[in-house]
């Protein structure tokens, strides 16, 4: 063998020399070329400049063809500007908008199944209508029951756009029609002989406008009422009982819409009313997991006093995140996830459309015991026992929130082991044949049997209503992105003097028209949105200039978008001092976010508050972190702002130096 090899070298050495101009077409020998020996012909590249060639002993020019190497241009002669690059420039690029696709057909009826993401019916009347799906796909499974199942866990053209391509089907739905769905489920007749529970969701970035005002006529009569305060991983803790101080917060914002305690001394408000009962007022983060725990045993142990339980909230207060914590959780039949799709989360307001729902576990004392045993189990655990997933888990949360909870599962369905396929004739294969795999197998539908369901109770996740006044509603979808904080926030704090003013991006605006001294400016509001500060001479040239641009960023869109966009209108504010410690009141701009004042004692301001026409600007008092003036680095040299401060996350459940971490609530 060795011989022989030495023997086709020596032939290939006495060869003639190749002679074979590059050009389109034209390919190199397999032996020659970069890629090896191959079959396929091999598309050249744009030729390269030409170079001198090299001569040969009989006068002819030999080729040489690299088609991978590109030559770097040499030093430009002295007084020339340096030559532009041969091949055309790189841009970025750019990420297209998915097209609706479908083909409508009128003559089909409705499929009778809901949106596993959404919950609206599944059609293919029109792609742009709610519930409406790829019209060939739905065309074909309508008309039989083999099809009809087959429809079960799919999702909607809407979901599937927001779930893969983050964009938003711009849906007409009323506040009327939220209104009288969500009032119809809550209105419907007992099951079990017994009230359903009212699971009240309220946003606390948005407090006190989460609280819906018509609450108490959507509820029916003597239904009781669990309050739940999400999103509390995003607010840095000012202090060491400032959970305790959200509890009260929300307690004074419910009994203003009429919705009062049950018992006299709950949260230090006294009364009932003949209507509706608060039972409980709870904090949680849906989606980091705290608190979540502490809920489901306050569920659980309510078990023989209420029948179904209704999720019920505004827009965009994490209905559909909790439902999908919970469907991971003790709180709903082993079986549960494998049956029931998770709902669709979006940032997008209103994204489910109609009832969600999954059958909850009966909480025996059997299995309440069994619950303890693992929650005591789970306290008992440092970070460093936790699997890698889970460490790796808990340290992308601690990125996102300040408060992380774990929510783990103790009943759980036994699976069955896999069994492995083994075909030795799909693995059996000549030169001359590709390899040819198998598919995967379509996994089997696991489905609830009629006796695990005849006597369940459910959770249902309801349409979120659409809040009147809302600056959200004149965002686009790129805008409300950058509006909706999702990662804890990060409190920037900046001294103005009088005649100052603060912009938060062009949705919102504050001047410091009059006062004694500087006073301090405290921004709670999605890190995203920029802040900018100006003097009130400049303020309305920059905002003609700047708006719907880079440097105030929301809205986005340049002229065209400002001339669709209300203007900005002002509101006069008097406050008065309380000290350098304390914030007096906070100015909340609508849903966008708040600005805390602080300010020196008895110092009086006079301040002008700026909003889009059509949405709410309020002065809250107290506010909600009083104290966050002191979350702040150090002041940045002749800059009026501060450097920022973010505290450590909180981690519930799980111990840490020896010692178990203890809750705020």
């Amino acid at each position: 063998m060795h011989r022989l090899s030495r023997a086709l070298l020596g032939a290939l050495a006495r060869a003639p020399p190749l002679r074979q101009p590059p050009g389109p077409g034209r390919f190199l020998p397999a032996a020659l070329r970069p890629g090896g020996l191959s079959t396929r012909p091999r598309r050249e590249p744009p030729a390269a400049p030409q170079r001198p060639a090299a001569q040969e002993p009989g006068g002819e020019e030999e080729q040489f063809v690299f088609p991978e190497y590109v030559p770097e241009p040499g030093p430009a002669p002295a007084g020339e500007p340096p030559a532009a690059p041969s091949g055309p420039e790189r841009r970025p690029r750019e990420k297209r908008q998915h097209r609706v696709t479908g083909r409508p057909d009128p003559s089909v009826p409705p499929s009778g199944v809901s949106c596993s993401g959404c919950g609206a019916e599944l059609h293919c009347r029109d792609p742009g209508v709610l519930g409406g799906s790829e019209g060939l796909g739905v065309q074909g499974a309508l008309g039989s029951s083999e099809a009809h199942r087959a429809l079960q866990g799919v999702v909607c053209q809407r979901c599937w756009l927001l779930v893969h391509h983050q964009q938003a089907l711009h849906m007409q739905v009323s506040r009327e029609q939220y209104r009288n769905l969500v009032s119809a489920a809550l209105r419907s007749p007992p099951r079990h002989g017994r009230r359903p529970l009212v699971l009240y969701m309220v946003d606390m970035l948005d407090l006190p406008d989460s609280v819906l005002q018509d609450l108490p006529q959507l509820v029916d009569a003597g239904s009781n009422i669990l309050v739940v305060g999400n999103k509390v991983d995003l607010l840095p803790g000012d202090s060491p009982d400032y959970l305790n101080r959200f509890r009260k917060q929300l307690l004074r914002s419910c009994a203003r819409v009429g919705i009062l305690p049950a018992v006299q001394g709950t949260g230090g408000q006294v009364g009932r009313t003949a209507s509706q009962n608060l039972v409980d007022v709870h904090l949680i983060s849906a989606k980091t997991g705290y608190g979540v725990e502490e809920l489901i045993s306050k569920l659980q142990h309510s078990w023989k006093c209420n029948g179904d339980v209704y999720l019920v909230g505004a827009t965009n207060s994490g209905k559909s995140t909790l439902f999908n914590t919970l469907l991971q959780s003790d709180y709903c039949k082993s079986k549960a996830p494998e049956v029931i799709n998770r709902a669709t989360i979006s940032p997008w307001p209103g994204t489910t459309l109609n009832l969600l729902k999954f059958p909850i576990i009966n909480p025996t004392s059997d299995r309440l015991f069994r619950r303890q045993e693992r929650l005591k189990a789970d306290a008992e655990k440092t970070e460093e026992q936790l699997s890698d997933d889970e460490q790796k888990y808990l340290k992308c949360l601690k990125k996102q929130g300040y408060l992380i909870g774990r929510v783990g599962r103790t009943f759980q369905q036994q699976k069955s082991k896999a069994v492995i396929d083994f075909d030795p004739d799909e693995l059996s294969f000549n030169m001359e044949e590709e390899p040819v795999f198998s598919s995967n197998k379509p996994k089997e539908r696991v489905e609830f049997t009629y006796n695990e369901l005849k006597d369940a109770r459910w959770f249902f996740d309801t349409p979120g209503i659409v809040k009147e006044n809302c600056v959200l509603n004149l965002l686009t979808e790129k805008e409300v992105k950058l509006v909706l904080p999702t990662h804890a926030i990060v409190p920037r704090t900046f001294v103005l003097k009088p005649g100052m003013v603060l912009f938060l991006g062009a949705l919102g605006r504050i001047d410091y028209v009059q006062g004694a001294k500087s006073s301090w400016f405290s921004v709670v509001a999605s890190n995203l949105l920029p802040v900018h500060v100006t003097t009130l001479e400049k303020a309305d040239s920059i905002y003609q200039k700047h708006a719907g641009k880079t440097l105030l960023k929301v809205p986005m869109g340049g002229e065209e978008r400002m001339k669709e966009f209300p203007p900005l209108i002002p509101q006069e504010i008097t406050l008065e001092g309380i000290g350098t410690l304390e914030a007096v009141a906070d100015i909340k701009l609508s849903s966008a976010g708040w600005v805390a004042v602080t300010a020196h004692l008895e110092d009086k301001l006079q301040l002008r508050a700026y909003t889009p026409e059509g949405t709410t600007l309020m002065i809250r008092k107290p506010p909600l972190l009083p104290h966050i003036v002191g979350i702040k680095g150090n002041r940045i040299r002749r800059s009026a702002s501060y450097r920022t401060k973010k505290p450590p996350p909180l981690v519930e459940n799980l111990k840490a130096n020896g010692t178990n971490k203890k809750k705020c609530i």
